[in-house]
């Protein structure tokens, strides 16, 4: 393209990514300069603080996201259009924007929100971008790799499923004057907020198609990251898509969970990190761990954490990887550097494949 430059790309001197389908990975090889091929499922931040510190430390990373978002901007085009929910597809790619200029540029205008009177007040950005190129392209996965090379982004963003989905759960007390009960709750954002106890939650469509290209990075994977994120409406879904759940117990690649910081208001009020754990295998029965992740100050009682563990297949490894400022967030670099040392005690003997 010849021409004055953009207003944008004078003022900030940004420098577009090294190739223009491309990106020059920046972690260190591994072995003979293969790195892990990892997949982290979740959605909203949860898996956005993952992919974060994952792109530190492998060139080879795939998010696999939900997509039953039903509220703000992502519920309005989902609602008006029958697109799926970009926001959490969109929170992925945010993520996966490297650190230089260009990166962070391209992160904040993704993540941008339109603040009005009509009717964009609200809408972000990237959603609008994500679902315009749906439009044009008609196909998902497609458009999600397209403004992943727009970003420069240090991996690949796909949906778990190419329909939308509902989340539906059991709560006990949801209407706190009838405490006692167990109402079906629907909708993501209505079960991320409830006040009372979920006790199980299911999709509808009950057995929705996965998207090929995730199931087969789950397949092809060396190491497969779940969690952190909101237990119900993020992070368990993925075990409720068949085809998904059948590459997470088929795969040779080793999983590893990632417990929360806190427990999440509403959603998981007063739940500990062994409950986490048991509320998980009862989703997925069969469903066998390697490592638990968590915050050595976020575990109580080790050694009932230890046990949950235990019950999964799967070792502790206590990290600190809270941010210093004592809020529940994860540190990107702190957590990088838990992933990198799990991936190395626990990985295949030899170079990386």
């Amino acid at each position: 393209m010849t021409g004055r430059p953009s207003r944008l790309r004078r003022m900030r001197r940004i420098t577009p990514p090294a190739t223009p389908l491309g990106w020059t990975p920046r972690p260190r090889p591994r072995g003979r300069g293969a790195q892990p091929k990892v997949v982290a499922l979740g959605g909203g931040m949860g898996l956005s603080a993952s992919l974060t510190a994952l792109r530190r430390i492998t060139g080879d990373l795939t998010a696999v996201v939900t997509v039953a978002d039903d509220g703000g901007s992502s519920g309005r085009l989902r609602d008006e259009l029958g697109v799926l929910p970009p926001g959490d597809l969109r929170k992925a790619l945010a993520a996966l924007c490297g650190d230089d200029d260009w990166g962070q540029t391209w992160s904040r205008v993704i993540q941008h929100r339109f603040h009005s009177r009509g009717d964009l007040h609200d809408h972000a950005v990237g959603n609008l971008l994500i679902v315009a190129l749906w439009e044009q392209l008609g196909d998902h996965v497609q458009a999600l790799d397209l403004v992943g090379t727009l970003l420069g982004a240090h991996g690949r963003v796909l949906p778990m499923s190419a329909v939308p989905l509902e989340l539906q759960a059991l709560v006990r007390g949801h209407d706190p004057a009838r405490p006692d009960d167990v109402d079906t709750v629907r909708g993501q954002a209505t079960v991320a907020l409830t006040p009372g106890e979920v006790q199980s939650v299911h999709l509808v469509p009950h057995d929705p198609p996965a998207v090929p290209e995730a199931v087969e990075a789950v397949l092809d994977a060396d190491w497969v990251v779940l969690g952190p994120g909101s237990w119900f409406s993020s992070v368990i879904p993925h075990l409720l898509v068949p085809e998904l759940l059948d590459a997470l117990l088929s795969t040779k690649a080793r999983r590893v969970l990632s417990l929360n910081l806190a427990p999440q208001p509403g959603e998981t009020e007063g739940f500990s990190p062994q409950r986490h754990l048991e509320v998980l295998a009862r989703h997925a029965p069969k469903l066998a761990l390697d490592v638990v992740l968590a915050d050595e100050a976020a575990v109580p009682d080790r050694i009932s954490l230890d046990d949950a563990a235990r019950r999964l297949g799967a070792t502790v490894e206590l990290a600190p990887v809270a941010r210093p400022d004592g809020s529940p967030r994860h540190d990107p670099e702190l957590l990088a550097a838990a992933y990198d040392r799990i991936f190395r005690m626990h990985g295949r003997i030899g170079p990386w494949r």
